[in-house]
């Protein structure tokens, strides 16, 4: 029988031991990989050959929203298996359009993330019980044109990713560094993303990072 390989990306060690464990039960899967954040799983979503990623979504560097935007970009056969605490409207609207195949919370039992992957296995989709009536909600708000454009959503690729490091605290030289960009480029990013998100200072940028459960507190 062929497994399943996996790649499970959460920021602690625990959840990631603890998914691990269950699937020991479960021959038909086997993890492949593991990742502490978006960058990571990112790195690795180009080199394992993985058929589904088990993804968090607020992690230091990279977030899990991002991380699956781009990862789904580099390689739309990868399948997307949301395991997080946080059952935000913008989270699983984001994550839907992003292309996710499931969206489990931690706090549903494990058995219910076994049944996600059981139907992402199979080409199928499987959300938590919040998540229909979350799109529910927001196709009604649609259609009265009651939601607004999130300014989050003007950013580019590199904007977010420029975003979520000055909101983490690091300097403008730190950042180049990890991106492989001039410090000059970082403060042209720095002033745009700014600019798009009415922002006043980097105080603000972490504010809204904070609000967004971006990085944690």
């Amino acid at each position: 029988m062929e497994k399943t390989k996996i790649l499970i990306v959460d920021d602690h060690h625990v959840v990631i031991e603890g998914i691990k464990s269950v699937l020991q039960e479960h021959p038909e899967f086997e993890v492949v990989g593991e990742a502490v954040d978006g960058i990571q799983a990112l790195e690795l979503s180009k080199s394992l050959g993985h058929d589904i990623v088990i993804m968090d979504i607020s992690m230091p560097n990279l977030s899990g929203i991002e991380a699956t935007r781009q990862i789904k970009e580099f390689d739309p056969e990868i399948r997307i298996v949301i395991y997080s605490m946080y059952s935000d409207k913008e989270f699983v609207i984001d994550l839907f359009k992003a292309g996710i195949s499931a969206y489990v919370l931690k706090d549903d039992p494990l058995a219910d993330l076994i049944l996600a992957l059981e139907a992402v296995k199979g080409g199928g989709t499987y959300f938590s019980t919040m998540a229909p009536t979350v799109l529910l909600r927001h196709m009604e708000e649609m259609e009265t044109k009651i939601v607004s454009k999130d300014l989050f959503d003007a950013l580019s690729q590199r904007e977010r990713e420029v975003f979520q490091l000055l909101a983490e605290g690091k300097s403008i030289k730190e950042i180049a560094g990890e991106l492989f960009i001039s410090p000059k480029t970082v403060e042209s990013h720095k002033y745009n993303i700014m600019e798009k998100l009415q922002a006043a200072s980097v105080v603000d940028l972490t504010k809204i990072a904070i609000r967004k459960n971006l990085i944690e507190v």
